[in-house]
């Protein structure tokens, strides 16, 4: 699966005179030093452009001069060396990797750092700034390191975006499961970790100063060897360029810078993407912009204007007391996935995003005996999930409690445990069956409701209504998420059907409204209430705590239709699923088909979002398993993805809560522990 990526060489038409690149870069500078004095004068106190000069020259009164030099004269400086680090290390990333899609975010280097950080202060720890950069800078180096191996080196795939987009999943889950565990030590951590550039005084400035301007020289030392890296490997060879050095020096420079940005202003996302992007026009009309070693202080400057524009914007279109809560990072994140989306529309597939599937049809007899496995599996699971939690139960329990004979005690625990239990089945195998929709209708194996921003688009839906009218209803709910993951999905699948369903494409606006969405509901998150907070939180984890009866109809109700209708459309899917001409050839109605299956698919997955929170990679994990025990036939592969689904999910959700009880875990963070290994295992397997 490749795409075709923007040469780095030097086009015809670029200008040879240096005269255009000093003009761009002064005048780069000077839109850095307005957005600068703009934002210094933004604020919950009214500062203006005299009382800055003021202060700055030590001519005005203690409470200005305090105002200023303690607070916006640092959030300044911070968002202007944040901003050059991520655009540096984007440049430089790109460059060494030749993929025009690399940056600290699609590489997994902030999401690396950001765990490294919140570990350490989740096991009580104390340390120097510097040492937590250190700290964060070995999680960000090992996380590049995987996704690059991973990636392995071919010019311009998108198996980078997907590597580094399903490792940080993976870190994030483990994160988020950390902020969930210690909520007093990494309080205020989970808004820092949406980037923001605020700072208390020029201390953190002062630190992490000398570590990315060192990291930026030595970037700038190598830079013509990145250059020769652009040639090929075989021509740097021929140079006498050591090869493999140049890549692991700039790849730990450039993590280096972004464990420093991390640090100081947690993981502002999609500079490091955007900045070099935005630099890659001007190489190609002036030639002096071509060598990196001008094009990476040029990128870095791109990336302080991205972060100051983005700060004094949020400044500007809301009040002083919300521009304070809201992270930068958030309006990063959204103008970074509307980019990535753009960026995606420009690409084109040559060839698939795996290999097919071998059509081998097991006998009936291996197809039942798989069915019988999993249907005893799956009962195991359930009367496991039902009689083991806080308190422990015998089966003659439930079947008094069944017959309304049970005691008081034992009747409260059931009737609130049950319906998590059937919560987490119904959302599994909801997910599971939206899953094998998808990845037939749009023959790409790694499409999931998760990776296609579907799961994202409710969860935004339903974290709109929950956090605005807490008291919502079940229906509501899903109503909500169903309104989210429909416009979501207009906007993926209506794009990626220009191409054909382009399998870069697909996944890559996927990922770009996914990103989206999940920018606007930490937003939300942040700006209201600390109860709402803490409540949404838990569901985006996946957790089913709190579930009733009604809570499980919704999910139950769509399961059963959308099973119905696989089922009786199952011919129709397994045409669907084989290419673009057979269908025709039978006079099958392949966009009407599509869409009635997809409809189905967005209605399973808002529905298992309502009932149990955001629950990443059952859709891709189920039906891959499913096809490789019975085979591509969806008769049997959907009747095993659905009891695969639910068995998972519901298995999650039992560790998740008896493991480390008292305290709960989200059946999502745990699937996303299992799910990240295996998403991981479908690249390296796609990649032979």
């Amino acid at each position: 699966m490749a795409v075709t990526a923007t040469p780095s060489t030097t086009p015809e038409r670029a200008v040879a005179s240096p005269t255009g690149a000093v003009a761009v870069t002064a005048g780069l500078v000077l839109l850095v030093a307005v957005l600068a004095v703009v934002d210094i004068t933004q604020g919950t106190a009214s500062v203006g452009a005299g009382q800055v000069w003021k202060a700055l020259t030590g001519q005005a009164e203690q409470g200005d001069s305090s105002v200023v030099i303690a607070s916006r004269m640092p959030r300044m400086v911070a968002g202007i060396l944040v901003g050059v680090a991520l655009g540096a290390a984007g440049a430089a990333l790109q460059a060494v990797s030749r993929n025009v899609l690399a940056s600290p975010d699609t590489l997994a280097v902030n999401a690396g750092s950001y765990l490294a950080l919140t570990a350490l202060v989740a096991s009580g720890a104390t340390a120097p700034l510097l040492a937590s950069s250190g700290v964060a800078f070995v999680g960000g180096l090992a996380a590049a390191a995987v996704v690059l191996v991973l990636a392995g080196r071919s010019a311009g795939t998108v198996r980078l975006v997907l590597a580094g987009s399903a490792l940080a999943l993976g870190l994030n889950a483990i994160t988020d499961a950390l902020l969930l565990l210690y909520p007093e030590r990494t309080e205020g951590l989970y808004q820092w970790g949406q980037g923001s550039i605020s700072q208390n005084g020029f201390d953190g400035v002062s630190q992490m100063a000398p570590v990315i301007v060192a990291a930026l020289v030595g970037l700038l030392l190598v830079a013509r060897r990145i250059d020769a890296l652009a040639l090929g490997d075989d021509a740097a060879h021929g140079l006498g360029i050591p090869v493999r050095g140049t890549r692991i020096t700039s790849v730990v420079l450039a993590s280096l810078l972004a464990a420093a940005t991390v640090t100081l202003a947690g993981p502002i996302a999609f500079v490091g993407l955007c900045a070099p992007a935005l630099v890659r026009p001007l190489a190609g009309r002036f030639r002096a912009l071509v060598r990196h070693r001008t094009r990476i202080p040029v990128a870095g400057l791109v990336g302080a204007i991205l972060v100051l524009g983005s700060d004094v914007l949020l400044r500007a279109v809301t009040s002083s007391q919300t521009a304070v809560t809201v992270p930068t990072g958030v309006i990063t994140s959204v103008v970074g996935a509307v980019f990535l989306v753009v960026m995606a529309m420009r690409t084109r597939d040559s060839g698939n995003a795996a290999a097919p599937d071998r059509l081998r049809i097991p006998s009936r007899t291996v197809y039942l005996i798989t069915v019988v496995l999993l249907v005893g599996a799956l009962v195991g699971v359930t009367i496991a999930a039902v009689l083991v939690g806080d308190s422990t139960f015998l089966l003659g329990d439930v079947v008094n409690w069944l017959r309304g004979q049970s005691g008081q005690a034992i009747t409260f625990v059931l009737d609130t445990r049950v319906p998590r239990v059937a919560a987490a089945l119904l959302a599994g195998g909801a997910l599971a069956l939206s899953g094998t929709l998808v990845q037939s209708v749009t023959r790409n194996p790694l499409a999931e409701p998760g990776v296609l921003g579907v799961s994202g688009g409710a969860a935004l839906g339903a974290i709109i209504l929950v956090t605005s009218a807490p008291g919502a209803g079940s229906w509501s709910i899903v109503a909500a998420a169903f309104a989210g993951a429909a416009v979501s999905s207009l906007v993926v699948f209506g794009l990626a059907a220009k191409g054909g369903f382009q399998n870069s494409r697909l996944v890559l606006v996927g990922i770009g409204v996914s990103s989206g969405t999940m920018a606007l509901i930490s937003l939300l998150i942040v700006l209201t209430d600390r109860f709402s907070a803490t409540k949404a939180l838990i569901w985006l984890s996946g957790s089913t705590y709190g579930r009733s009866g009604p809570d499980v109809l919704p999910v139950a109700a769509v399961l059963v239709a959308g099973t119905v209708v696989a089922l009786a459309r199952r011919k129709e899917l397994d045409l669907v699923s084989l290419d673009e001409d057979t269908p025709r050839l039978l006079g099958l109605n392949l966009s009407r088909g599509r869409l009635g299956f997809l409809v189905v698919s967005v209605l399973l997955s808002a529905t298992a979002v309502a009932a149990a929170g955001t629950i990443g990679f059952v859709g891709l994990v189920a039906p891959h398993a499913a096809r490789a025990l019975v085979g591509r036939r969806h008769v049997r592969v959907v009747p095993v993805a659905i009891l695969l689904g639910a068995t998972l999910v519901c298995l999650a959700d039992l560790l998740g809560r008896t493991v480390i009880a008292p305290a709960q875990m989200g059946a999502g963070l745990m699937t996303a522990v299992v799910g990240t290994p295996y998403f991981v295992y479908l690249l390296v397997r796609s990649r032979r």
